[in-house]
């Protein structure tokens, strides 16, 4: 950053002004508080976060300093979480995305599954669905492996993994069977969230571009206000 681009020093200490005054409002509204839920404590609690990140990007930029925080993500954080203290039943939601790269790698093993499955005795060509149409072979390949398998060996499968997300969810009781597989996840609630696990490469993105420039490295994606935990890999 130029000199001409910089905050003045006036300005570092006006943002610092800012974060006091927002530390006295949180404390304030803490001490004042209705309930578990107060909408005046989560949003001194924003206003803090958000004097905190001015502070800290203005230090940085002027000073070439940091600060101890972890600043609360706005558009990566989930809401606050408003489910039972003492969850009697959990639901673990998982999304992995895959591109298909190399088709006849995944045609060639599904080919190889269903030929196993078929056995010694079985017509020739009876598995040549599985080893001809991609829409097939993975059918064949998930119906055959774990997911977790699948994650640790998709460069096998002709797979290159895209982004991922775990969200382990807090439940009042456990569902009745079968009373979610029509839509096994319409009832997904953010604000039930016990613990995120997110998984892209824009997080390795955004470190290499930062080393790159002699920045300082992204801070981990941290939990918002409450008992969630979001971790980004």
């Amino acid at each position: 950053m130029s000199d001409a681009a910089q905050p003045t020093a006036a300005e570092v200490r006006a943002a610092a002004e800012a974060v006091k005054a927002a530390l006295d409002r949180h404390l304030a509204a803490v001490e004042r508080r209705s309930g578990e839920d107060d909408p005046a404590v989560y949003e001194a609690f924003n206003e803090l976060a958000a004097a905190a990140e001015e502070y800290d990007e203005l230090l940085y930029d002027r000073y070439d300093e940091v600060t101890p925080f972890e600043i609360p993500g706005g558009d990566d954080s989930l809401p606050p979480y408003t489910g039972p203290e003492e969850p009697n039943a959990l639901s673990v939601l998982i999304r992995r995305d895959y591109a298909v790269v190399e088709p006849q790698r995944l045609l060639a093993q599904a080919g190889r599954i269903a030929d196993l499955d078929a056995g010694p005795d079985a017509d020739e060509g009876a598995a040549d669905g599985a080893g001809s149409r991609v829409h097939a072979a993975l059918g064949v390949l998930f119906g055959e492996f774990e997911p977790d398998e699948i994650a640790s060996r998709h460069k096998e499968f002709g797979l290159d993994e895209g982004d991922a997300t775990l969200w382990v969810t807090a439940a009042d009781e456990q569902a009745e069977p079968g009373e979610w597989l029509e839509a096994p996840f319409e009832d997904a609630d953010p604000q039930r969230v016990v613990c995120r696990f997110d998984v892209s490469s824009v997080f390795d993105d955004e470190l290499d571009d930062d080393e790159l420039a002699g920045e300082r490295p992204p801070r981990p994606r941290p939990a918002t206000d409450g008992p969630l935990e979001d971790a980004g890999r």
